[in-house]
């Protein structure tokens, strides 16, 4: 098993998908080792790409809003991304893209070992929960699958194309922020 820097550094060396050809920087997952609550992005931005942070620029503003809306901050919450590496023009990652990165996110979620899930945005949510996922009509609703609780809210940047998923996505987060209480005493 890696730790965290090592699995770092094969993320930040990687090849497995032509993503990494034009890729500024890999974009590893940031934020507390010991949290019980995993956020899963699709894939880094143009704004990630050059910082090799996830959910900088104007979608991690509404991300760190969505967080303080319910107290909480990056500090405490582990964030992540499907794929690691900026597809060409925002693209949708491919399901080989994805799969290449599988790997990856596997090992971070074996460190991590969350007790929540929350996938942002459709892409992840079919990645991570089901195929055939439909954000719009599923999303803040949980099911617990290998003593993990998994749920979908709207991606930040579907908010920042239509600020009426905002509202929802706030209710989200406080039923999200409900359960972690349940969860954690």
């Amino acid at each position: 098993m890696y730790n965290y820097e090592e699995l770092k550094h094969f993320v930040e060396h990687c090849s497995r998908c032509p993503l990494s050809a034009a890729r500024n920087k890999s974009v590893m997952g940031r934020g507390n080792l010991h949290s019980s609550i995993m956020f899963i992005a699709e894939a880094p931005g143009y704004q990630e790409d050059r910082d090799g942070i996830p959910f900088t620029g104007a979608s991690g503003k509404v991300f760190d809003e969505l967080l303080a809306s319910i107290g909480m901050s990056r500090d405490e919450i582990y964030l992540t991304n499907v794929v690691k590496c900026h597809p060409p023009r925002n693209r949708d990652p491919e399901p080989d893209e994805q799969e290449a990165c599988i790997p990856y996110l596997k090992y971070e979620t074996l460190l991590i070992r969350p007790r929540i899930i929350v996938c942002l945005g459709r892409i992840a949510a079919q990645r991570i929960i089901r195929s055939d996922f439909r954000i719009t009509r599923e999303h803040g609703q949980f099911l617990y699958r290998k003593n993990t609780w998994l749920t979908a809210v709207y991606q930040p940047s579907a908010i920042l194309r239509d600020d009426t998923k905002m509202a929802e996505t706030k209710e989200d987060f406080k039923v999200l922020f409900i359960r972690s209480r349940e969860i954690n005493g």
